[in-house]
């Protein structure tokens, strides 16, 4: 791993006072300096970084919090929330030492509310945990990363997390109608209220979903949920080329049909992944992908109508054959329809488990996602890198992880985020933008101005300062 901030000493601000002060309100065995803890909490699953921070602090209520900001706002200490550890654009690295406030012990499902169709739950409540809860009430709450056996909801909140059900259901933020909010000034507040119109002035709710910890410290989440579709099907559909498949991706929806997933890999991307299942996971892969095929699209229907299903499904396999296309495979158990989720699913730690990368997500339309896939592979070529593509390209969202491999430390350095900034700059020519799930954090920093002018982002300094005077949260990010 790459190292920051070797030395493990206490910044001056952190004095044993305030030391014994944080301990007083969280409990001495949740305030922790040991090196090898420093080391787990400063990296997340960004490249190889690593930022130690002077402080792991383990708050259990929102009263805590609330004692703990205020003291390092008070004292100009920076607090950096952390909840999983699962991102991927460095939002939570303490990048400025400081403190690191874990959310780990907010684990509860308050309330599942099945009258309302509402959930109040913790932050530090694993996604999984989550959707299994509800769903054995009957409930389906859809946001689906693929991290959610390991990611929490509050991070899925930072970010504004989809995965793969986001093309027909939405994203994080469209489940969220309320939640408790710890400021960086220690006062707490609610963001909205238990109902599902709100027209009662600024939308403060919306407004953090997606705001990378930088604006408060959620301690509460008040989910809506959906009823549990009863049926779906489930299409892996193998293509010569990735442009014959991001070109078959916009067809399906205008022939009207909306898929509860269509993810997009390339081959190399599902090798790797095969791969990995076998040797790290010892869970091989039965189900072979058609040889000599370039790209795959996995497509799932979902609903109670069995009938219908089968009737979309059709109309799928119709759109496909106008493309250059091999034997659709279409998969008839559960289990078959379970090991075609896990390669889709284990794509990324795949990829990662040989070579150190560099993941971003962008979005673009559908319909110019032929032209965005092709241009990556270019700029690879240009500026001598390989790419691994993969993603929820029913929505337009493309995740791109570019490869070290045998770089030198000078041209993984230099080379590949120069490349990076071609790809950023043909996704907004193309109509998108730099990222739709993982963030902003402190990959995407420096590339912001392509995507944004100046006066969007003072507006977004502006909000950031009404909430976070003294700038103690989460710095470092975004701007």
């Amino acid at each position: 791993m790459a190292y920051e901030n070797e030395t493990v000493t206490l910044d001056s601000t952190i004095s044993s006072n305030i030391i014994e002060a944080i301990e007083a309100i969280v409990g001495k065995e949740n305030v922790l300096a040991e090196e090898s803890i420093l080391i787990e909490y400063g990296h997340d699953k960004t490249e190889d970084l690593v930022f130690l921070p002077d402080l792991v602090v383990k708050p259990g209520n929102t009263a805590e919090v609330s004692e703990v900001l205020k003291i390092c706002n008070q004292h100009k200490i920076f607090v950096t929330p952390r909840g999983a550890g699962t991102g991927l654009a460095g939002g939570a690295l303490p990048v400025q030492k400081g403190i690191i406030l874990s959310m780990e012990r907010f684990n509860k499902i308050i309330n599942i509310d099945e009258l309302n169709l509402q959930a109040t739950v913790e932050p530090g409540v694993i996604t999984e945990i989550f959707q299994n809860a509800v769903k054995e009430k009957g409930l389906f709450y859809p946001p689906d990363p693929s991290s959610k056996g390991s990611c929490y909801l509050g991070g899925n909140l930072a970010n504004n997390s989809g995965g793969p059900k986001a093309v027909k259901y939405g994203v994080t933020r469209d489940y969220v109608i309320n939640m408790e909010v710890v400021l960086p000034t220690g006062e707490v507040i609610w963001t909205g209220a238990n109902v599902m119109k709100n027209s009662t002035g600024y939308n403060l709710t919306q407004l953090m979903c997606g705001s990378e910890g930088t604006l408060g410290i959620i301690t509460k989440i008040v989910f809506k949920l959906r009823g549990y579709p009863q049926k779906n099907i489930l299409l892996l559909i193998p293509f010569t080329t990735n442009e014959e498949a991001c070109r078959a991706i916009a067809a399906i929806f205008v022939e009207g049909i909306q898929p509860s997933g269509v993810e997009f890999f390339e081959r190399e991307a599902g090798i790797k992944t095969i791969d990995y299942c076998e040797q790290v996971l010892n869970s091989p892969v039965t189900t072979q992908l058609p040889e000599d095929m370039g790209a795959y699209l996995l497509c799932e229907l979902d609903g109670n109508d069995e009938e219908l299903l089968m009737r979309d499904a059709e109309k799928v396999m119709k759109v496909a054959e106008r493309f250059s296309i091999g034997e659709v495979l279409f998969a008839d158990s559960a289990a078959q329809k379970e090991e075609l989720w896990k390669v889709r699913k284990n794509i990324s730690p795949a990829v990662n488990w040989k070579t150190v990368t560099k993941s971003d997500d962008v979005v673009v339309p559908r319909s110019n996602l032929p032209k965005l896939v092709t241009g990556i592979k270019e700029i690879g070529k240009q500026y001598g890198f390989n790419t691994v593509c993969f993603g929820h390209l029913g929505d337009g969202n493309l995740h791109i992880n570019f490869l070290r491999e045998g770089l030198t430390d000078h041209e993984w350095e230099t080379k590949i985020p120069e490349g990076i900034g071609e790809v950023f700059k043909l996704v907004v020519k193309l109509g998108g933008t730099l990222s739709g799930e993982h963030g902003v954090g402190i990959t995407k920093r420096p590339y912001m101005n392509i995507a944004m002018s100046e006066i969007n982002l003072n507006l977004m300094r502006g909000i950031k300062n009404v909430f976070d005077p003294n700038g103690i949260l989460n710095p470092g990010k975004i701007f």
